[in-house]
């Protein structure tokens, strides 16, 4: 698939106005317009057209329970970890404090932008994993919540 690299060049080439100090590891600040559950965000891209909007922007290197899981435990966890997202970004966006994205790439499933997030400095990945809401993922097989 040929059209994933172009179209993350394109997303970056359109962005780049939004990049929050180019020297520094391109780091990018975009508006987050939701956030879908613990480790997925959705953002709006400056310059991407409309009918692309919004961008699912995938935390990385972490796994949360799934809103769809297999077992009602794994379902409640999932509910956690979204609302404990949603408060960190809501407080955030509130508070003007800066939400950054950096080192972004495709997930694995190529639907989705793998990014670094981190809200005023502190790493959303860390901060989840701290709350023991999620835990360390490397792409391999996930284990499972229930």
């Amino acid at each position: 698939m040929r059209f994933r690299p172009l179209l993350l060049a394109l997303i970056i080439a359109v962005t780049t106005p939004a990049l929050a100090n180019p020297g520094d590891g391109a780091r990018y600040e975009w508006p987050v317009v939701g956030v879908i559950d613990g480790d997925t965000l959705k953002v709006h891209l400056p310059g991407l057209p409309m009918e692309l909007q919004p961008v699912k922007i995938r935390v990385r290197g972490i796994d949360t329970p799934e809103l769809h899981g297999k077992c009602a435990s794994e379902k409640s966890a999932a509910k956690k970890a979204g609302a404990f997202t949603r408060h960190l970004i809501e407080t955030a966006t509130a508070k003007k404090r800066s939400i950054h994205f950096s080192k972004i790439d495709w997930d694995k499933y190529g639907g989705r932008i793998d990014a670094d997030v981190a809200i005023d400095g502190r790493s959303l990945a860390d901060m989840l994993v701290g709350a023991g809401l999620a835990r360390r993922y490397d792409g391999g097989k996930r284990g499972g919540w229930c």
